[in-house]
């Protein structure tokens, strides 16, 4: 008998102890998530997060879906190009109006790493950088 209550004390501390576990909020799994899309360019300048850069920056613009209020701003993206494998990172500066969720509006600079300027458009993959990550 003292072994069935020691085996049922046992579980029922490790079943309490699984409910107690905190679960990661909603915003640190979407940094995880892949999104697929079309990866376009435009001129930057001053971007929806505040900040001024040119043409040469590694610099993304996100979907207005996924802006919101700029949470995102000075986090880092990682694409890749789906049809050539070439990948690079992008600093999110901007918010893009004409995007699908999960498009992606790069600066000249960086859509030149991973394709011509002259295609206009690319088959993406892409996901967020923890924050305060650089690479």
């Amino acid at each position: 008998m003292y072994q069935l209550t020691t085996l049922l004390i046992v579980l029922s501390a490790f079943f309490l102890s699984v409910l107690a576990a905190p679960l990661p909020d909603a915003k640190s799994l979407d940094k995880r998530t892949t999104h697929y899309g079309r990866g376009t360019w435009f001129n930057v300048g001053e971007g929806a997060c505040g900040d001024w850069n040119v043409n040469s920056d590694s610099i993304v613009a996100i979907s207005a879906q996924i802006y919101g209020s700029g949470g995102n701003c000075g986090q880092w993206v990682h694409v890749t190009n789906t049809a050539n494998g070439k990948s690079a990172y992008g600093l999110t500066r901007d918010e893009c109006e004409s995007c699908g969720a999960g498009d992606l509006d790069m600066s000249p600079g960086l859509f030149e790493q991973i394709g011509d300027l002259s295609t206009g458009v690319l088959s993406i993959s892409w996901n967020f950088e923890a924050m305060g990550w650089s690479p």
